[in-house]
């Protein structure tokens, strides 16, 4: 969204935008994060970073590839047989917008805060936030590089790695403004619910889940059998947020094969609402009350159609949808007032909605270093975004909310 995009024909005066915490940035991890933690019987097989030749990255079938052939030499990601280019746009922060492309770049190239958590900072100070979480990229983002590799008992140990990584090097730089984000063994329930219990106990309260599990070969979130409940009681009792971030479930909103990725990127916040009204309907939100969902990078401003829809449906389908009053006993909104987060990074359109959104539940992110952050001008794009919202709403939505959600310890 340009920065002089109108919000309406009015004047008013600019608002007051407070340091802001940024529930959705990434970090592009550095080289050694593996390497450096794995047993050494371990390190030869860990993810690591190779300088190689690649051929060219493209966009298909709803993912990249790299095509065959000799093209540039560049950084790459090297686990088992995955070869993972790291492209300039999700390391675009600093490039011209033209040059926000699928390019690789090596860690020579892309600007330092990407990966080393010093230059993070002076970034954030640049953009006016006083406090950032990160989710991950060689992982993906919610570990799914892990659940995938066939050796599960190093992909625990990779696991177990990127969270100490995040707790005792990213986040230990600064733990009042680097917020630690961690993932799980989404592979088995019980190790999750021990990898909670572990990072919790060293302060963190936030964890990357996968948007709809179904859809990695997971069990369903409304399996009869109630799988994920354990993880879903871990992250109550613990205050663990559960941060489901739009592509976590390794699927996009597809149209046409041959569209352009642009149908894909502007229909993606397809994810979240699907995301969402799949929990509304499942009853996690009953049996769980004090759980908390966050949405990121969903936007907003579709909010407020879906809780009307959902009521609607539960109102008039309930005898034979399957979420009659015995298993959802409240219209399937009081959920998401009481229970969950959208956030968005620009939308005009969801905050003219912001009653039916609710002000309690929208928080506000950067999304550094990829090609829809505002970075280095947030500033400049949240005067433009909150013109005629009192400063009071404004001062939640840019911090205040996450800083309840996430139990920092900041000055809300």
């Amino acid at each position: 969204m340009a920065l002089d995009t109108p919000v309406n024909e009015a004047t008013a005066d600019v608002p007051v935008i407070p340091r802001i915490v940024s529930v959705d940035d990434h970090v592009i991890e550095p080289p050694g994060v593996w390497i450096d933690r794995l047993p050494a019987q371990h390190r030869e097989a860990a993810p690591h970073v190779e300088r190689r030749t690649i051929g060219k990255v493209v966009y298909r079938d709803g993912g990249f590839v790299t095509l065959e052939g000799d093209g540039v030499e560049t950084d790459c990601w090297i686990y088992g047989d995955v070869v993972k280019p790291i492209r300039s746009n999700i390391a675009s922060a600093g490039l011209e917008r033209d040059a926000m492309g699928l390019d690789p770049i090596d860690y020579d190239t892309m600007r330092k805060g990407c990966w080393e958590p010093v230059a993070r900072l002076a970034d954030m100070d640049l953009n006016h936030v006083e406090a950032s979480l990160s989710f991950p990229s060689f992982p993906r983002f919610c570990g799914q590089e892990f659940l995938e590799a066939p050796d599960k008992d190093l992909s625990l140990l990779c696991v177990r790695a990127y969270n100490d990584w995040m707790v005792e090097e990213w986040s230990a730089t600064d733990p009042s403004r680097l917020i630690p984000l961690c993932i799980i063994p989404l592979w088995d329930v019980d190790l999750a619910v021990e990898e909670i219990r572990r990072n919790a106990a060293r302060g963190v309260r936030a964890v990357t889940f996968s948007e709809i599990p179904f859809l990695l070969g997971l069990p369903s979130i409304h399996d009869k059998n109630g799988y994920w409940d354990p993880f879903f009681r871990v992250c109550e009792e613990t205050g663990t947020v559960v941060c489901m971030h739009i592509g976590s479930s390794s699927s996009m909103q597809t149209m046409s094969p041959d569209a352009p990725p642009a149908v894909n990127i502007a229909l993606s916040f397809n994810n979240a609402m699907n995301s969402m009204s799949d929990y509304l309907f499942s009853g996690v939100l009953v049996r769980f009350p004090r759980l908390k969902l966050a949405y990121s990078e969903g936007q907003i401003g579709w909010i407020p159609y879906i809780l009307e829809r959902v009521d609607v449906v539960w109102e008039q389908h309930r005898g034979w949808s399957g979420v009659g009053k015995d298993s959802i006993p409240e219209p399937p909104s009081t959920y998401y007032y009481r229970n969950m987060y959208g956030c968005f990074f620009s939308d005009f359109h969801g905050l003219k909605s912001l009653d039916e959104v609710g002000v309690d539940n929208v928080t506000f992110e950067t999304d550094y270093p990829h090609t829809d952050s505002s970075w280095p001008d947030t500033l400049a794009l949240a005067e433009r975004l909150f013109v005629g919202i009192d400063n009071d709403v404004v001062r939640k939505i840019v911090r205040g909310n996450a800083i309840s959600m996430l139990g920092l310890d900041l000055e809300p």
